[in-house]
């Protein structure tokens, strides 16, 4: 069993205020990630909010302007920093309220930190313009980059005491965070190609044409471009099928925020199946008020009970 433990009553205010800049930061940056947390104690809430904001200052290095060398380095000295956070060197009056935050989630819950080094070298993958020649290939990148903010989230939610089967959630967390990346990159699919990256396996898009890229609001010439989207849907929902499994070990509103991310995520997923081009044209998303809906259902425990009764089910 994974335990967690709670932040003290009583918070210093640099370390109050240190949350406090990861939560807006998370809001304005991650809305269907803040849909979730919101369903969350706050101890937990601030603790994903200072997770969050560590991996957005990871990515955006990843995704800005800079040379590569110079990302490469910046990469390197946010490693560093989370070297600190490790060693429990960071101070509450340093002036990085994302260290300070994130040396006090390390200190109050049991997450594995060295996921965040793995989000790091997944982020320099793509600063050295990495390719993936098979699935096999790019699940170790999706691994990185979101496996492990799975499994670093079930530090913060921990798992329900005689949960059965829970020596398997750290799996089933770094399955469904698999999920949902593929599901981001079936989203962004056009928006990659722009910037010049390519995440789907080579021989995914021989096989169905495509090899030609996307670069324009129009499948290569010949394509079977909605047969590409259908194939990596597929495999989205069976990776989202196996990693729901982690649903009835989670306390209820820990459940809820894990339904709630990927059942919107699902849902988008949903959208691209029934129109494959409209990932060439620009990019698809929720109305709120579907989001919201999301959560009250996750919120309500449905989707935890449903794979309760499946998983009973599969049992000789």
């Amino acid at each position: 069993m994974i335990r967690t433990v709670e932040s003290p009553s009583h918070m210093s205010a640099p370390v109050l205020a240190a949350y406090s800049y990861c939560e807006a930061v998370t809001g304005q940056q991650a809305r269907n990630f803040a849909y979730g947390i919101r369903l969350l104690p706050t101890p937990k809430r601030r603790a994903m909010s200072a997770l969050y904001a560590f991996s957005r200052r990871v990515d955006d290095i990843g995704d800005g302007a800079l040379a590569p060398d110079v990302k490469a380095a910046r990469l390197e000295d946010t490693r560093a920093l989370l070297a600190r956070v490790r060693a429990g060197t960071v101070d509450e009056d340093d002036t990085d309220p994302v260290a300070v935050a994130l040396s006090h989630t390390a200190a109050s819950f049991p997450v594995p930190l060295g996921g965040l080094d793995e989000l790091i070298d997944g982020v320099l993958m793509d600063v050295r313009g990495e390719t993936y020649e098979t699935w096999d290939d790019l699940r170790v990148y999706c691994r990185c980059v979101a496996g492990a903010i799975g499994r670093l989230s079930l530090g913060v939610f921990g798992t329900e005491p005689g949960a059965r089967g829970a020596e398997r959630a750290p799996e089933y967390a770094d399955t469904l965070g698999l999920a949902l990346q593929l599901t981001n990159i079936l989203r962004d699919v056009r928006e990659d190609a722009e910037g010049g990256r390519t995440y789907l396996p080579a021989d995914d898009l021989a096989k169905f044409g495509c090899s030609a890229g996307f670069n324009g609001p129009n499948p290569p010439p010949g394509s079977d471009f909605a047969g590409l989207v259908h194939f990596e849907v597929r495999r989205a929902r069976a990776l989202f099928a196996e990693g729901y499994r982690l649903l009835p070990m989670l306390d209820r509103r820990s459940g809820a925020c894990v339904a709630a991310m990927a059942g919107i995520y699902r849902r988008l997923l949903d959208r691209i199946e029934r129109e494959p081009e409209a990932v060439l044209r620009g990019r698809v998303s929720l109305p709120g008020r579907e989001k919201a809906y999301v959560a009250v259902r996750g919120l309500s425990g449905l989707d935890a009970r449903h794979v309760s009764r499946r998983t009973v089910r599969r049992r000789p």
